[in-house]
This record gives structure tokens, sequence and C-alpha cells, in this order.
């Protein structure tokens, strides 16, 4: 669209930011600014001083393999191909395949000493700045239930997911962009579709913004399709006119339905967007510098540096939480880290290393170098671990009894590492966490008490740890 999307039919023009603000008055601008609080003021205050103001999930999706990546296992390499048991809760268990060591090569790395795999030679020089969780735990090794389970606190669908939590908590920093945007894997949706960033009960407003850099709408719907030629300036103008008018009649009679609350708003702030959106998707003013530390120069790295760029330029300009996918659930286990057939170098897994290590890595650098690490939380997670046993040959199932998560920036404690899984990196041995705790220590270093930040529904009080999860103290600076 043009800089002066709408003209009068008197010869003075009506500039787009002009139309904006007249067309952005009445009803609904105040129950934009209402809801919003003004997109700068928090919708709750804060329990406590906040170390961050911004979080970016990267989530792994299909169940990233520990064993090898971050779960460096002696006895996995000595014995493999031995035939083992693997102890649990009562007794032990034997494995339906031997033992696969991990075919990659694993060294310490940075200050702490944290052994990473060569399968991440990029991230593994970030170690000093992020804190492990090496023994995480999912009650289900299902790639929909556990992703459902990650993003929010539950197994089965329909409740908020974290970024909705923290919209609802923060509200936007931007006045002209969502507090919540999800980054989908260019290849495709996650195994949910849609309904991995939804609201869940929590109002219409905090569902997640979905933002494809890579496709020719990247906001499906923000601007009218090319073969639409019949949308003028001044129809658009027309048409916004009349559907605000339709809308307050209809909010009359209805006050309390939140869905048309949030779909008046969403009206106004996609109208902002058209101005917000194509400065954030522009990379022109980034450096060749940046623009290689995110990999944008090699064809396997660019649509995951592209995505994480944009990440960073969104926590930039207020966004205070960016769900970023790191594969998708369209093709089975192929695009994604669900590799039941191949580990081993040259395989599916190494290509969804390769396709974000070199850009996640860059994210970290970048962030730290502007300052933005400081008060920004980046969490790397996956729906759950692999075996320590092969299936087939090369291969390796799923397994909820352990993986590993990282944390990073906003008041994190880089270098440290907690729990630890046991010797074949089967199950959480020595302090196991789960999503709740992740959660918990989320809000905490965003300034919120998991236990009270709650929404009432259906005459419970809901949150998002439900009645679960604790601070993991061991890892806040």
């Amino acid at each position: 669209m043009s800089d002066t999307l709408c003209h009068r039919r008197t010869p003075a023009p009506l500039s787009r930011r002009e139309f904006l603000t007249r067309t952005g008055g009445g009803f609904g601008a105040m129950a934009l600014s209402a809801m919003l609080g003004e997109q700068s003021a928090h919708a709750t205050a804060p329990h406590h001083a906040p170390r961050a103001r911004a979080v970016i999930q990267l989530f792994m999706l299909g169940g990233a393999s520990q064993c090898d990546t971050f779960d460096y296992k002696p006895a996995l390499q000595k014995r493999s191909g031995e035939k083992v048991k693997f102890p649990v809760s009562g007794g032990t268990v034997a494995s339906p395949g031997p033992v696969l060591g991990s075919p990659w090569e694993w060294r310490q790395h940075g200050q702490c000493g944290r052994w990473v795999s060569s399968a991440m030679p990029h991230i593994a020089h970030c170690v000093d700045d992020m804190a492990f969780l090496m023994a995480m735990h999912a009650p289900t090794s299902e790639h929909s239930a556990g992703q459902t389970m990650q993003v929010s606190g539950f197994v089965t669908p329909g409740f908020p997911t974290v970024g909705g939590w923290v919209s609802h908590a923060m509200g936007s920093a931007s006045r002209d962009l969502p507090a919540y945007v999800a980054l989908p894997d260019p290849v495709g949706l996650p195994w949910t579709g849609k309904a991995a960033w939804t609201n869940g009960f929590l109002p219409a407003l905090h569902q997640g913004t979905m933002l494809n850099p890579s496709a020719e709408n990247p906001v499906p719907d923000l601007f009218a399709p090319k073969s639409a030629q019949f949308v003028t300036p001044e129809s658009a103008r027309d048409g916004l006119s009349l559907l605000d008018h339709i809308n307050r009649r209809h909010l009359a009679s209805a006050p309390y339905d939140s869905r048309l609350e949030a779909r008046i708003a969403s009206y106004e702030l996609a109208a902002r967007m058209q101005l917000a959106v194509p400065g954030v998707l522009d990379l022109k003013g980034e450096t060749d510098a940046t623009r290689r530390l995110y990999g944008m120069d090699d064809k396997l790295t660019e649509p995951i540096g592209r995505n994480c760029i944009i990440a960073r330029r969104l926590i930039e300009r207020g966004v205070r939480f960016v769900q970023l996918w790191v594969g998708s659930g369209l093709n089975g286990g192929a695009g994604n880290w669900d590799n039941h057939n191949d580990i081993m170098p040259g395989s599916d897994f190494q290509k969804m290393c390769v396709r974000s290590d070199r850009p996640v890595a860059g994210l970290l650098h970048d962030l730290k170098s502007r300052g933005l690490l400081e008060d920004t939380v980046v969490l790397w997670t996956t729906e759950f671990g692999r075996t320590p046993y092969s299936q087939g040959s090369k291969g390796r199932d799923h397994n909820g009894n352990t993986f590993v998560s990282w944390m990073a920036g906003g008041g994190i404690k880089g270098g440290t590492t907690f729990g630890e899984s046991d010797e074949f990196s089967y199950a959480a041995a020595v302090d196991k966490t789960m999503c709740y705790d992740q959660h918990a220590t989320l809000l905490h270093l965003l300034g919120y008490d998991h236990t009270r930040l709650t929404f009432r529904h259906n005459g419970a009080e809901r949150r998002l740890t439900d009645v679960h999860g604790r601070v993991i103290s061991e890892i806040v600076s």
C-alpha cells in the first residue's frame, strides 16, 4: 500500500496517519485503550521488581535428542551396542534395542566447562550465558500433547499458552504491535497448528499473532490481496467506518463479550500494524556482518536466521513474547526433530541442527552486543527427548522421561547447570524439573509470582502452573 492510503473527495488529501487517528476515535479506540492499558502500561502490576521485560521462546518441534546435543554420557558411549536395563520407579526395564552411543564428538566449552556435541558448534560458544536444565521431564511421549504441555502447562488442549499469560500480565509496550507474536517455521505449522499460540480461556486479545516473514503475506489478511482491485482508499475508509458503527451497536447489547472487544481492538491494531509491520520485516538496515552472524548468507540457515532477526526486531519495538518455531508438523518426521530413523551425520537430525545452530547463536550474540540480553529471556525447549537405545539401527524413539532445556538472559545465571539424568540419559535422576518449574521461573523473572497471577474461569482461579511449579532459584542470578 502507498503512504497515502486514504483520500477525501475534496482536493485536500487525508494521510494514512490522519485517517488512522480519525477512524480510531470513538468507542473502538476507547476499547482498545482500555484493553491494552494504553499499550505501555502493565495489565497487571508486577508482584516484585522484574529482571526481564520480554521473552523469546525457541521451540524445537519433534523432540530434540538430548543424547546428541547437550547430555554427554560416557556410559552411553562405552556400552554402545549392548542391551541394558534402565532404572525406573520400583525396578528396572530392559531396553527394546541396544544402547546407541552418540556418533557426534563431545567437548567441554566455556569457563563453565559445559559438554556440547559437535552437532551444535555455534551454540557451544554461548554456554557461559546459558543455564541448562538437564533433568526436564514430561508425562507424555506423544507429540501434540507434549508440545501443548510445554507451551501451556497442560497436556490437553484449550488452555492459554505461556505467551498468552505474559500478554495478560504485561500488555504490550507498543501501540503498533501486539504483545504476543508467533513465528512458525517457514516449512509449516506445528503439530497443533495455530492452537500452539492460543489464548485459551483468557480474553481473545491475548492469542498470539502469527507472522511469517517468508510468506508473500507475512500477516494473513493484514493487507488486501492483489486481486481485490475494488478495494480503494475510499472504500477502505468507508468500510472501516461502517464496521466501527456496527461493532459499537453490537457491543452495546453484549458488553461482556471479550471476543467482540478483541475484534474491535484487533481491527484498530491491524490498521497500525499496516504501518509498523513492513518496517519490522525490512532488513535493509541490517549490516552485512549482522546478516552473516544469523546465517543469512547460507541457504540452509537463512529461513531460521531471518526469523531470529525478526524476533530481535520485535523485542526492540515492544513485543513482550515471541514464540519462534524450528520444525513443522506437516510432514511427519521430516522437517523437524522427530528423528526415528537416523541421528547420524548427514541425517535429518544434522539438518535441523545446522538450520538452527548458527541462527540461535547469532541471536544470543546480537542480543548481548546490543544490551538486550540483560532484560530478555531466551528459552530453548522441545516437547520431550529421545531414547538412549536405538530404534532400527540409527534412530531414536520418543522419551518423555528426560530431556534438556536451556535459558539465557533476563536474570538467568549463565554457565550454570541444574539437574541430572541417569548414566544413560534415559530418565531424570537428580533435581527433576518440568514445564511448571520453567514457567514459574520465567514469570518470576518478569516480575510475577506464578501462584498469584490468576484468571477466574468456570468458578476456579486458574494459573499457568496449575497447582504445580517452583522458581528454580539455582539458575537465577
